[in-house]
């Protein structure tokens, strides 16, 4: 018969053992993963002017931005693709003739980490004319990771401190080429369900919303002008 006191210190080495801790040379596991998880380290200031290329199931579209315009959004806008949060997402939003919004991630728990990474309202100094870029809000000072792109000019949205940071220069015809054949979701419509995009991501647009236009790589291109 084998005591608990001799059992102790095996428990113990294979509980270290299973967190890593007993490999010389290996990090953390938490250390390994993207930093898209860590939210409160993406705060690189972006450079004044810069364009981002986004390669899509529809085709490839450029968005200039504007630090001036916006700079909480176009700084939050750098960080998200320049580590790869736009990567493998779905454009889940598509109301013709008004605009196209995207900006949830494909994990589930990329979302639950960014949820509460809000930036406060930038003033608005340009208009959301049709192809300006702003991020998506529920209230004052509520931005976190959802853009849209305007279909139409919508100067009423200014009025509500929806602040373009940026605009499409390259490929607006792809982005109306988007897939919106869903609609808006709840309660206007049938289409994507925003709160079960964030709680189950890709597997629940996938499955329920297979025709929606995929971005497959966002990245930055260049300086801007």
């Amino acid at each position: 018969m084998v005591s608990s006191r001799s059992t102790a210190p095996l428990l113990l080495a294979l509980v270290v053992a299973s967190c890593g801790g007993e490999r010389p040379g290996a990090e953390p596991a938490q250390e390994q993963r993207s930093p898209i998880f860590y939210p409160k380290r993406l705060t690189e200031q972006a450079p004044d002017d810069f364009r981002a290329r986004f390669e899509t199931s529809a085709g490839d579209f450029v968005i200039e931005v504007h630090r001036a315009w916006s700079p909480e959004g176009a700084d939050r806008f750098f960080n998200l693709i320049a580590n790869g949060f736009y990567d493998d997402v779905r454009v889940y939003r598509v109301i013709p003739g008004f605009m196209a919004q995207f900006g949830l991630n494909g994990d589930p728990v990329v979302n639950y980490q960014w949820r509460n990474a809000i930036i406060i309202d930038d003033p608005v100094v340009q208009s959301n004319t049709r192809g300006r870029v702003s991020f998506a809000k529920g209230g004052p000072n509520s931005r976190t990771t959802e853009v849209f792109i305007n279909y139409r000019d919508n100067a009423g949205l200014d009025g509500n401190g929806f602040s373009p940071f940026g605009e499409v220069v390259q490929g607006m015809d792809v982005v109306d080429r988007f897939h919106g054949g869903y609609g808006d979701g709840p309660p206007r419509g049938q289409g994507p369900y925003q709160a079960q995009v964030q709680a189950q991501g890709n597997e629940y647009l996938d499955a329920e919303f297979p025709e929606l236009t995929r971005i497959l790589r966002a990245s930055v291109e260049q300086s801007g002008a």
